[in-house]
């Protein structure tokens, strides 16, 4: 239930800073090989088939430029990626450098599994010098150009507010060749693709600055989930879980839905879909544009033989040819503003919408938040609403006694 891998890897800034109190290991590389002096490591990362391809092609100009370095990738989707990597780090056994969604750093720097790599940005101080103020992969409107054009419909645009989203989703909204099509479909689970923008832009926030209160039951949330709810059940132009579950993870990639927000890592996916499709910036509410902005970034285990090598494969990908690279393959927004801001990005090969709308969000964005026990109270959350997303409950009664449990995880976890 949650988004596909967004490394875009300024989380390296909150990662690296102080991952544990151990220090960084020494120099030397036990382990290797004496007789090839080649240093083996595995890196692994949750997504999907096209982003592993994306790795793949990344991995191999690293080699080349590091002979003596051999880099195994492994992706995976969310939940199995999770439920490995715990596996491994009991039988302390995890991969050298691993993929970290920045709202679960906090469990995980706890458990004292992860290398403290401060000593390394000592000794290479230019490292986060370029880099954007945060993870760079804000959330967008993405539409089906070809659904907007059969159905009369014009483009969204800049102005576009939540009253105009939703009276588009519902001409969108029809038995195209005896199949159903959906205006506007949104991440029922997660916060990030979908309902925290509609709260922000409401006047709403999802948690208070001291993490001890959960907010997503306030009047102005309120607002926006009606919103929400309304489009399933009323104006019935985005589905149901019931109707969501049928058909995988992503209605939009699917040709089911003709919008849905949704951050840049799902590129790549999209244009194997087979039809036209371009970004807008997420609509206005009564508070104005709100946009999501969550981090991703590499953690280097602190089990690791190698960590010299795992600390170098993360130098290539934050460098301007690794980043390049990124960007010419379609993935992540760069971090790195020199390359976001250039034509290896805005004119990003093998695709045409228009990504400077990805740079823009950033002057409106939200950040994810990011607190120990994240996994849980989500968990709340987002089970707890399925309820009312499948039909089976009031929004307003589930609401409150989901934030009654929320806080009472908050509470645990302070």
């Amino acid at each position: 239930m949650k988004k596909l891998i967004n490394i875009v890897l300024l989380m390296v800034m909150v990662v690296l800073a102080g991952c544990s109190s151990q220090p960084a290991a020494s120099t030397s590389a036990p382990g290797t090989s004496p007789s090839s002096g080649v240093a083996e490591i595995t890196f692994s990362a949750w997504g999907a088939p096209e982003e592993l391809a994306v790795w793949k092609q990344i991995v191999a100009d690293f080699e080349a430029a590091n002979p003596d370095i051999k880099v195994n990738v492994e992706v995976s989707d969310w939940s199995s990626y999770w439920d490995k990597l715990k596996t491994q780090l009991a039988a302390n056994t995890p991969p050298d450098i691993f993929a970290m969604d920045a709202p679960l750093y906090l469990d995980y720097q706890s458990r004292g599994v992860l290398l403290n790599l401060q000593p390394y940005l000592d000794k290479n101080p230019d490292l986060l010098k370029d880099i954007y103020p945060r993870d760079f992969n804000t959330i967008v409107l993405f539409y089906n150009k070809d659904m907007f054009d059969e159905a009369g419909v014009a483009y969204p645009t800049a102005d576009w507010t939540w009253d105009d989203l939703r009276a588009a989703a519902k001409k969108l909204t029809k038995q195209v060749n005896g199949k159903q099509q959906y205006g506007f479909y949104f991440d029922q689970w997660d916060m990030e693709p979908g309902w925290s923008e509609a709260i922000w832009s409401y006047g709403g926030d999802i948690i208070s600055p001291d993490h001890t209160k959960t907010l997503i039951g306030t009047p102005e949330a309120r607002q926006a989930w009606q919103m929400l709810y309304d489009m399933v059940f009323v104006d019935k132009s985005s589905p149901d879980a019931n109707t969501v579950g049928q058909y995988g993870a992503d209605l939009f990639q699917a040709g089911v839905a003709a919008m849905t927000p949704i951050g840049h890592w799902a590129v790549p996916g999209y244009n194997t879909s087979g039809f036209q499709y371009d970004v807008a910036p997420m609509p206005a509410g009564p508070a104005g544009h709100a946009t999501s902005v969550n981090s991703a970034g590499f953690v280097v285990a602190k089990a690791s033989k190698y960590p010299d090598q795992a600390f170098k494969f993360i130098q290539f990908v934050l460098s301007s040819a690794g980043q390049t690279r990124l960007a010419d393959l379609g993935f992540s927004c760069p971090v790195l503003k020199t390359v976001a801001e250039s034509p290896a990005f805005l004119q990003q090969k093998g695709s045409s919408i228009n990504q400077q709308v990805f740079l823009d969000g950033l002057a409106y964005a939200h950040m994810k938040p990011v607190f120990k026990g994240y996994d849980e109270w989500a968990s709340v959350v987002g089970d707890g609403l399925g309820a009312v997303w499948r039909g089976e409950a009031e929004l307003n009664p589930t609401l409150d006694e989901i934030v009654k449990e929320a806080d009472a995880v908050l509470a645990k976890n302070k």
